[in-house]
C-alpha cells in the first residue's frame, strides 16, 4: 500500500528535485548567455556582481558607518546611548543579511552559470587568458610556486595543469544538472546526499562562489587536514580567476598573523577542530586584536554526519601547555607498571592453560580459571581464540553470574589472586593487594603507595604536641606527605590504564613522535586531541615519547 501511495504521490526527495528544477532552467538560460563572453568579460560579470550586491545594500552599509563614526567622534558618550547604538547596528545588520539573501537569490543562475563556465572553457579550451590585472598579480605573490598562471606582454595565462596536494591534476570537469541540483539545496542551507561519483567536491564550488560574491567570507568544514589542503587547491584557480582569494587554516600555525589573513580570504577552508578552537580561543580573546576569526556568516560542513555526530562526541577543550616536568614522575613510576604487568600475564597465562585442560575433563572447575584470566586481561589474544571456541564463552558468562551475585560478594575469590582486575563494562582498572605489595617490594617505604588518615593523624598531633609550631610544622609536612602520595596514586593508576586498557594501532597511534587518538567509531585519527587528567602523558611514558 505505502509503495502504490509513493508511486502515485512520490517521495518527498523527489518533490524537493521537482521544486528546484525552475531555477535549474534558469541557470541554463543564464549559461547561454555567458559562454558568448571573451574571457575579460566572464570574469567581468563576476565582479560586476559583487557590486550589484554592495549597491543592494548600500543603504544599510551606510547607515552602520555613520553610527560607528558618530560612536567614535563622540568620546564622551554615556554608556545607555552607546549601547543604544549597539543594538540599533545589530539590528541594521540583520536586515542587511537579509536582503543579502535576496540579492543571492536573484543573482543565482548567473552565478552559477559563470562558474560551469569557467569550468567548461578550462576543459575544452585548456586555458583562460585575460589582461593581466591585480586579481593575477596578487595571486602569483602569494602563490610563488604556481604552475597555472604566467603573465607576459601583459596578458596572464590561466592553465588547466595546477598542483593539488603534492600531485599535479588536469582540470576535467563540468557541472551537471545534479550538482546544479546539489549546489542549490547547499545554498539553501540544507542537506545534500550525495552518490560517490556524483561529483561532491564540484558540487560546492557553485554556492561557495555565490556566496563569497558577498565579501563576507565563507568557510569549508572539513574531517580532516588532507581533504581542506586538498580541496582548497583543487578547486581554488576557478575562485582565485575571478578574484575570491582561498586560503586553508591549516596550513597556518594557530594564532598566527598567517592563519588571521587565512579567515580574510573570500573562502577558507579548514578542518572542524581548527575551526572549533579557533573560536574558543577567540572567546578568551583580552583584545579585538587578538581575534582571529571574523563575524560568522556561510559555511558548508563536507561529511555533515561524521562532524556534527561523530566529532560531537568528543568536546573540544582549551588547556595550558603540559609542564614537561610532569613526565618524570610517569617515567619513575614506569618499571613497576611494567612488572607489574608482565607478572599479571604471566599468571593469566598459566589461568588460561588451567581452564583449557580443565575444559575438557572437568568444564564446571574450568570456570574459575577463566574467568581470572578474563578478569587479568580480557584482551588477551589467546583467550579472545578460546572464548571463540563452542561453549566456552556461555561457561564464562555462567560463570561470572555466579560470582556477580549477592553484590559480588563472592568476587575476591578470584580477584584475591590477581595483580590488577580490569573491568571493561566500565572500562576501569583496580590495583589488588598483591599488585600493591608487588610494586611496593624493594622500596625504602612499606607505605610507599598508602594515603596517610590525615583527619587521625591531624587529632594525633593535636593530643600529643604541645609546641605550636612544632603542631604546625607537623601539619604542614603530613599534608605534604598526602599531596604527593595522592599524586603518586594517581600517576600508577594511569600508568596501569595506559598498558591495561590502551593498545597502540587500537585505540591510539604513533606519528611524527606523537600519540594520536583513534575515533573507535570510524577508525580516523583525531588530530589535536588528548586524554586528559594525565592519560595521555601515561600513555606517552608507556610508548618513549619525548
Amino acid at each position: 500500500m505505502f509503495g502504490f501511495l509513493q508511486k502515485m504521490f512520490g517521495t518527498k526527495s523527489e518533490k524537493d528535485v521537482k521544486g528546484i528544477q525552475p531555477m535549474v532552467e534558469k541557470i541554463h538560460e543564464a549559461y547561454k548567455t555567458v559562454t558568448n563572453l571573451s574571457d575579460d568579460e566572464l570574469r567581468g560579470r563576476s565582479a560586476a556582481l559583487k557590486v550589484t550586491i554592495q549597491e543592494y545594500i548600500g543603504a544599510e552599509t551606510k547607515q552602520v558607518e555613520e553610527i560607528k563614526a558618530r560612536i567614535e567622534a563622540e568620546f564622551d558618550m554615556d554608556v545607555e546611548t552607546k549601547e543604544n547604538l549597539y543594538k540599533e547596528i545589530d539590528e541594521i545588520e540583520k536586515a542587511s543579511l537579509k536582503k543579502i539573501e535576496e540579492v543571492l537569490l536573484e543573482i543565482l543562475p548567473e552565478a552559477f552559470a559563470i562558474v560551469k563556465d569557467t569550468a567548461r572553457r578550462w576543459k575544452e579550451k585548456g586555458e583562460l587568458k585575460v589582461k593581466a590585472s591585480a586579481i593575477d598579480e596578487d595571486y602569483l605573490r602569494r602563490k610563488p610556486d604556481a604552475i597555472n598562471v604566467e603573465i607576459a606582454d601583459g596578458y596572464a595565462t590561466w592553465k588547466k595543469t595546477w598542483n593539488t596536494a603534492g600531485t599535479q591534476i588536469v582540470w576535467d570537469m563540468v557541472h551537471y544538472d545534479v550538482q546544479l541540483i546539489g549546489g542549490i539545496v547547499l545554498h539553501q542551507g540544507k542537506i545534500s546526499e550525495m552518490a560517490t561519483g556524483e561529483g561532491k567536491t564540484l558540487v560546492a564550488t557553485l554556492p561557495l562562489f555565490l556566496n563569497a560574491l558577498a565579501g563576507r567570507g565563507v568557510h569549508v568544514v572539513t574531517v580532516n587536514n588532507y581533504l581542506s589542503r586538498r580541496d582548497s587547491e583543487w578547486n581554488g584557480p576557478i575562485f582565485e580567476f575571478h578574484g575570491i582569494t582561498v586560503d586553508c587554516i591549516d596550513l597556518h600555525e594557530p594564532n598566527s598573523e598567517e592563519r588571521r589573513e587565512a579567515y580574510l580570504a573570500g573562502i577558507t577552508y579548514g578542518t572542524n577542530n581548527e575551526f572549533g578552537f579557533d573560536y574558543l580561543r577567540d572567546n578568551m580573546a583580552r583584545s579585538p586584536e587578538e581575534l582571529v576569526q571574523r563575524k560568522h556568516h556561510f559555511a558548508i560542513v563536507d561529511e555533515v554526519d561524521s562532524v556534527l555526530i561523530d566529532d560531537a562526541r568528543t568536546p573540544l577543550i582549551i588547556s595550558g601547555p603540559t609542564p614537561k616536568g610532569d613526565k618524570h614522575e610517569f617515567i619513575e613510576l614506569k618499571p613497576r607498571i611494567e612488572k607489574l604487568v608482565n607478572t599479571q600475564k604471566a599468571y593469566v597465562n598459566l589461568c588460561l592453560t588451567d581452564a583449557k585442560k580443565l575444559f575438557t575433563t572437568n568444564e564446571k572447575e574450568a570456570g574459575m580459571p577463566l574467568l581470572r584470566a578474563f578478569r587479568g586481561l580480557p584482551k588477551n589474544n589467546a583467550l579472545i581464540k578460546f572464548l571463540s571456541e563452542p561453549g566456552v564463552r556461555a561457561l564464562l558468562q555462567k560463570t561470572e553470574n555466579h560470582y556477580m551475585q549477592d553484590q559480588q560478594k563472592e568476587m575476591h575469590k578470584i580477584d584475591q589472586e590477581l595483580y590488577f582486575v580490569i573491568d571493561e563494562k566500565n572500562n576501569s582498572v583496580e590495583l589488588t593487594e598483591k599488585g600493591i605489595d608487588l610494586i611496593t617490594t624493594n622500596s625504602d617505604d612499606s607505605k610507599f603507595f598508602v594515603l596517610p588518615n590525615v583527619g587521625d593523624e591531624f587529632a594525633k598531633i593535636e593530643t600529643t604536641v604541645a609546641d605550636p609550631k612544632k603542631k604546625l610544622e607537623l601539619k604542614d609536612a603530613l599534608i605534604q606527605e598526602y599531596s604527593v602520595k595522592s599524586e603518586r596514586v594517581h600517576t600508577i593508576n594511569q600508568l596501569l590504564k595506559a598498558y591495561a586498557l590502551f593498545e597502540r594501532d587500537t585505540e591510539y597511534v604513533l606519528e611524527d613522535g606523537k600519540v594520536k587518538i583513534v575515533d573507535e567509531q570510524t577508525g580516523r585519527i583525531m588530530e589535536g586531541r588528548r586524554y586528559s587528567d594525565g592519560l595521555h602523558q601515561a600513555i606517552e611514558a608507556k610508548e618513549n615519547v619525548k
